[in-house]
């Protein structure tokens, strides 16, 4: 064996060092390179400006992979802007496998962040780029298991029709199920952004300006609520072809034995029948019998007064909607007892303490904008009866029920086409500027309504 001389040595470890101090500092000549990339394009990225960012996006992406996830949530627009600016199918092709990679590298370098909702925008892309079917619900599906209330707003519905195409001629009660838990999922987003809605209505009440940021978080807030309403119409409008009560009923009938412990069944089994008008069978009563004894609950007593409304007991249906609203802690979930209690009212005619529930309601939930709308329609249904005898007082009161169609809106934006409906409609009854000229009033005063309604309004 050949020994190293001293000289020997000291060459080897002279040359080791160089090339270590080589390699240290090509890495933080490349580190140092990707950062200076990465800033560039964020800034131009903020600025709209794809083109010029998209050297210095790319560079980073395809060196950089784990630096930042701003290089796949900002790679994400850059490399769809691509794929609308391209021209021809081949340049196209190009851009959506760009856009595809985008999604991959995300998932393989940064795996928990969002992987659900990921998957829900490789599918809506897929869907957009006029991709299989049988491609894009892959995604879907993905996403939905990963975490439903990750997809996005335009993914439920996409979702669910792929759920129909599948199973509607061999297994409609899943069908059911999956409505039932998409529109569970469809609560829950829209309860997550009321809340973040009444935060800002907090901090604005007690005199904090909201900042830049919160200001657009509550417009995206705003039009995702409102999509969401949107979403929820479309998938029970998707799901009526199956849920009739010729379908239900032999299906529940089928399965109602070996269900009689289960207690989200029998939970979801009362809504289903109830919602489809299917209360006239004995087999809701024999449900919701089953139901209050398996779990006495806030829900079960909802169901149980439910089921005394058909039976004509108001007074009794009464007794155990407040049961319910005494047990229950969620607060939103109160605010619908309290609601319900008021729509009774109003049947009965007792429209001032139909009024006190529907504020009650909104103590509970501030963003509940059904209960405003309940309240518009009980004074616009008492416009002759609180006008006191003329028509223009008649307009005030119609005057007051549009503010509070208009404050509906404002609290709740997922029922703004509701909304509108109403605003529409008493907006056309309401004073106008000339009959405000000639009551000699001033606009901006105040108007007194007498009758139950007992409330001061705007003139116009």
């Amino acid at each position: 064996m050949k020994t190293l001389t001293m000289k020997g040595l000291l060459a080897t470890l002279t040359f080791l060092f160089l090339t270590q101090g080589i390699i240290v500092n090509a890495q933080e000549n490349k580190e140092q390179e990707c950062n200076i990339k990465y800033n560039l394009f964020r800034v131009d990225a903020k600025n709209k400006n794809y083109d010029l960012a998209y050297d210095n996006w790319l560079w980073t992406f395809e060196n950089c992979p784990d630096l930042s996830i701003n290089i796949y949530k900002i790679g994400s627009d850059i490399a769809d802007y691509r794929y609308q600016k391209a021209t021809t199918e081949a340049e196209k092709q190009v851009a959506k496998d760009l856009v595809v990679k985008v999604f991959k590298q995300r998932l393989q370098y940064f795996p928990n962040d969002n992987p659900a909702k990921i998957y829900s925008d490789w599918a809506d892309f897929l869907y957009k780029t006029g991709s299989p079917e049988t491609e894009y619900f892959e995604f879907f599906e993905k996403a939905y298991k990963t975490n439903p209330e990750e997809m996005g707003v335009k993914a439920i519905p996409l979702y669910y029709e792929g759920i129909i195409k599948r199973n509607k001629d061999n297994n409609v009660q899943f069908i059911f199920d999956m409505y039932d838990n998409l529109t569970d999922v469809i609560n829950r987003k829209v309860d997550n952004f009321s809340k973040k809605l009444e935060d800002f209505q907090t901090m604005e009440t007690n005199g904090v300006e909201l900042s830049d940021t919160q200001k657009n978080n509550r417009v995206a807030y705003s039009q995702n609520m409102e999509s969401l309403g949107m979403v929820a119409s479309l998938i029970t409008d998707m799901s009526e072809e199956f849920a009739t009560c010729e379908r239900l009923i032999p299906l529940y009938q089928a399965e109602f034995e070996s269900h009689k412990t289960d207690i989200t069944w029998l939970s979801r089994s009362v809504d289903r029948l109830q919602n489809k008008g299917c209360t006239d069978s004995d087999l809701y009563d024999q449900i919701v019998e089953v139901y209050i004894n398996a779990d006495p609950s806030s829900n079960a007593y909802i169901s149980y007064a439910n089921l005394q409304l058909k039976k004509g007991d108001e007074n009794k249906a009464l007794e155990y909607f407040k049961k319910a609203v005494n047990l229950e802690t969620d607060n939103f979930k109160k605010a619908e007892i309290l609601f319900k209690i008021a729509q009774i009212m109003q049947g009965k005619g007792r429209l001032a303490e139909a009024r006190t529930y529907a504020y009650q309601a909104l103590e509970s939930r501030p963003s509940l904008g059904k209960a405003y709308l309940l309240i518009a329609q009980m004074y616009a249904s008492s416009a002759r009866t609180c006008g006191g005898g003329g028509v223009f007082g008649e307009r005030m009161v119609y005057q007051a029920a549009l503010e509070k169609a208009y404050k509906a809106k404002s609290v709740d934006p997922s029922i703004s086409t509701l909304a509108n409906k109403f605003i529409n409609s008493y907006g056309s009854k309401a004073p106008t500027t000339l009959d405000v000229f000639n009551e000699n009033l001033t606009s901006g005063s105040s108007w007194r309504i007498n009758c139950w309604i007992g409330e001061s309004v705007r003139v116009p």
